[in-house]
């Protein structure tokens, strides 16, 4: 391969851009994770993680991808034939809804267009219809990061609380947390599961859940098979600061440090970032003349915009054509829009730059690939970043 100058636009929804803040810090020798030092690193990253899950409840680290996170909520609160209700918002709510029937749970997956996040209304009505509450947990994706559709993840607690149905509420935010407003306490749910490649900034390899006071007295009595994902000898470790087994030492290093970055800027203000660029990254797409997936305003998501293609045009050839002229990977479409979209990211390790340049590299990728579009959309981007310099564009809770 020839070598090629600058470096490569990782624009993707996650695994996001690494600051290289982060990459210093996991650059370190590793240390004993039984030694004293260690011990005050992951007390640390324990206590720091509460604020970003805006909780009071313990955290949960494992060395995993979300995938692990998935499991280890299913298997710490359930028993084999227990019913769970889930919602089919994209592809990855529907591989979580593969696992729990694999993993021996009876699941019933509300359908939707993929175009719109989980109905609160739909899930009161079924869980009114449960009379005899043999539902014993709602599953959410709050962003799906296959379609970028953010679900209100309030809305469907309140849902559920209308019904009167005892319900654990059960919450995927690997995509969203770190980069959308999340309230783990404030909204009640009992499991939010998440991952470190996306609003954390760091490489893959850490999961988490947070689990409330329901859970875990639900885990107390639960069936399913669990021995590397159980919660509570984690927690019990997890007091001192250490872990039952050889944890993700260097992760842990770069976790204290995106901790310590988030801090330093705020999550509000890292939240109204990320509203605001979502916010120029629409309007270059309207002024394109191409259509967002998401068909809800409400929904749209801060983490990434997911662009439908005109008629006649593949998504992953003008990838590909991106790709190969300016050395930018977009994300594809997966599952039913295979071919149909593509995915702009714009989370993370992100600024105005970052974004503009995106932008431009689509724009121009549209011209070479002869996609019918409009110019402009980089001009609409920048006036609105000019337009909102400072002030940020915050979504309703």
């Amino acid at each position: 391969m020839s070598f090629r100058s600058g470096r490569h636009f990782l624009q993707i929804p996650g695994p996001t851009n690494v600051p290289d803040r982060v990459l210093r810090a996991i650059d370190r020798p590793t240390m004993d994770h039984r030694g004293p030092e260690f011990g005050e690193i992951g007390r640390e990253v324990l206590e720091g993680l509460k604020a970003v899950f805006q909780t009071r409840q313990p955290v949960i680290i494992y060395p995993a991808s979300g995938t692990g996170a998935w499991e280890a909520a299913l298997v710490n609160t359930l028993s084999p034939g227990d019913r769970v209700l889930m919602v089919e918002t994209g592809q990855f709510a529907t591989l979580w809804n593969k696992m729990a029937t694999k993993l021996g749970v009876i699941t019933e997956f509300l359908p939707t267009d993929w175009r719109h996040g989980a109905d609160p209304a739909a899930i009161e009505a079924r869980l009114k219809a449960d009379t005899a509450h043999t539902i014993k947990a709602v599953c959410v994706v709050h962003n799906e990061t296959s379609t970028g559709v953010t679900s209100r993840i309030h809305a469907v607690r309140r849902a559920i609380d209308a019904a009167g149905h005892p319900a654990l509420y059960m919450v995927d935010t690997i995509s969203s947390l770190g980069s959308i407003d999340y309230r783990h306490d404030a909204w009640g749910v009992d499991v939010t599961v998440a991952g470190s490649q996306k609003g954390l900034m760091l490489p893959p390899g850490l999961s988490f859940n947070c689990a409330s006071e329901k859970a875990l007295a639900a885990s107390k009595t639960a069936k399913l098979p669990r021995a590397y994902w159980n919660w509570e000898e984690m927690i019990a470790s997890n007091k001192t600061g250490y872990f039952p087994y050889t944890p993700a030492t260097n992760l842990l290093y770069g976790l204290r440090e995106a901790l310590l970055m988030l801090q330093e800027e705020g999550l509000q203000n890292v939240f109204a970032r990320h509203d605001r660029f979502a916010e120029a990254t629409r309007q270059a797409v309207r002024a394109w003349g191409l259509e967002i997936l998401c068909a809800n305003p409400e929904e749209y998501s801060s983490a990434l915009t997911a662009v439908m293609m005109p008629a006649g045009h593949d998504a992953d050839k003008l990838r590909g054509i991106i790709l190969d002229a300016f050395d930018m990977s977009l994300g594809m479409g997966l599952g039913k829009v295979v071919g149909k979209i593509f995915r702009i990211g714009h989370l993370g390790d992100f600024n105005e730059l970052t974004l503009m340049g995106t932008l431009a590299g689509v724009e121009m990728g549209l011209q070479l690939a002869g996609v019918p579009h409009k110019k402009g959309g980089v001009q609409a981007a920048m006036e609105h970043l000019a337009k909102t310099s400072g002030v940020g564009v915050r979504k309703a809770a």
